[in-house]
């Protein structure tokens, strides 16, 4: 096959992406190159900024995206960072049969559900919303699994650790960006809330930006390796097993 570099101007490979009107074909190559070799997510504006001057990274992108999406490996986008990776319905090819899936407990599941809807958010303010205390093992396997990131020290009476969600966790759960969790009516409709909610109720719009909020302070020297330090489970309900397999949705599926 020849090589599409030295290919006759009336011709291009077959599975090549069309360059819409006004889109070089140059630039679809250039950000196709990087994304392929990048080992981690990458950042719009590092795209950018290899691509032709006048060029918009985002349709770029989004053509891209769309070539890909019927394809083994689609482009995904978390955030401002785009990455490739195995297109859903083939993820069963790259798993481990010999390995025995592990779900977290459902204290876990229910703090980590707190943490992406109300984050930042310290532990005792977890505790307050779940009605019970959780063990510190709970939040420790949560850091461990990489959902999980502690935040920065609330300026408050203890300055309390807060704590929000990564990257990882929106990857794991196929989620763009932390505000397409699913809002009060996708959980109505997934039938995790009936008709009988207190007058007045809803639920928080998840925000992940990576900047302090007003009563943050950054964290201080030591701070993650004291919160990994070994304690029992308060009870059987809080003892935590770290998830390999954990379920791709928080509304319960």
């Amino acid at each position: 096959m020849a090589d599409p570099a030295i290919l006759p101007d009336d011709e291009s490979p077959a599975d090549a992406p069309a360059a819409p009107d006004g889109l070089p074909a140059e630039a679809l190559r250039i950000a196709e190159a990087l994304l392929f070799a990048s080992a981690e997510p990458l950042a719009e504006k590092e795209i950018a900024r290899r691509l032709p001057e006048g060029v918009r990274v985002r349709e770029v992108l989004a053509e891209l995206k769309a070539f890909y999406a019927p394809r083994g490996v689609n482009l995904v986008r978390v955030n401002d960072k785009w990455l490739m990776r195995t297109a859903a319905d083939l993820g069963w090819l790259m798993s481990r049969e010999a390995v025995e899936p592990k779900k977290l407990s459902r204290a876990a599941l229910e703090t980590l559900a707190i943490v992406a809807y109300h984050q930042p958010v310290t532990r005792a303010e977890v505790e307050e919303i779940r009605g019970v205390a959780i063990s510190k093992g709970t939040m420790d396997v949560l850091l461990e699994t990489g959902w999980v990131r502690m935040r920065g020290r609330r300026r408050a009476p203890g300055r309390p650790i807060t704590y929000g969600t990564t990257e990882a966790f929106l990857l794991h759960f196929g989620l763009e960006s932390i505000g397409d969790l699913p809002g009060l009516d996708e959980l109505k409709g997934a039938g995790l809330f009936d008709g009988r909610l207190p007058p007045g109720f809803g639920v928080p719009a998840p925000s992940d930006d990576d900047a302090l909020s007003d009563d943050e302070d950054p964290l201080e020297d030591g701070d993650a390796l004291g919160e990994l330090a070994p304690e029992p489970a308060a009870n059987e309900d809080d003892a935590p097993t770290l998830a390999l397999d954990a379920p791709r949705s928080l509304a319960g599926e």
